[in-house]
């Protein structure tokens, strides 16, 4: 049975993330949760290996269909000993990044369909959506200069053309014109306008 809530943060390059898990976490906290924060891919010893093969390596180590495979076989690992459990006990688990980059990077970025990207998470997670998706927005390259990716790739991701990431956003935006449950944020206001705006869409979604 699932008594917790699940959030999932999702956005591109040098959107803030990080940061706004961090801080509607210390939030949340503070008025008495418990809060599991994790990641994706990564969050268990299992997916934190199939994250290494992903995110190494150069741009075009693995076809897009190789890349919802092994992201999907994170997934699975990550929903079924981490996240499920977690809400089982009642937790509130923030997610940076979870089925809807997916959707953009695989989908959007490497041209798969949703329709086989959706059955992929379905037999991954047995269907596990989150409560809330907050879409933190920005034009790709204000976020990429933000996080300095350009001049220091860190990952395959981070070498991809300036397009790819224009579709990326682009798939995002169209998830949020869809699915309720998915919040628009603008992520170039200022920190603490950001984290505003995501408490305000927590506080009136999910009533903490």
């Amino acid at each position: 049975m699932r008594c917790g809530r699940f959030i999932s943060f999702e956005g591109g390059e040098g959107s803030g993330k990080t940061t706004q898990i961090a801080r509607l976490a210390e939030t949340l906290r503070a008025r008495g949760h418990d809060v599991v924060t994790t990641r994706e891919p990564g969050g268990t010893d299992g997916a934190e290996a199939i994250r290494k093969l992903l995110l190494e390596g150069d741009a075009g180590r693995w076809t897009g269909r190789t890349e919802a495979l092994l992201m999907n076989a994170a997934r699975a690992e990550h929903v079924e000993r981490l996240i499920r459990p977690a809400l089982e006990a009642g937790a509130w688990v923030l997610t940076d990044r979870y089925a809807h980059s997916t959707l953009a990077y695989q989908g959007g970025g490497r041209g798969l369909e949703s329709d086989e990207l959706i059955a992929l998470h379905f037999i991954a997670t047995a269907g596990l959506w989150p409560d809330l998706t907050l879409l933190l927005d920005i034009e790709p390259e204000e976020g990429l200069a933000r996080a300095g990716k350009r001049l220091d790739p860190n990952t395959r991701f981070d070498e991809e053309t300036i397009e790819f990431h224009e579709e990326v956003r682009d798939v995002f935006r169209d998830i949020a014109d869809v699915d309720e449950r998915v919040a628009l944020i603008n992520a170039a206001a200022d920190p603490d306008g950001v984290a505003g705006a995501i408490l305000a869409e927590v506080e009136a979604r999910l009533n903490p």
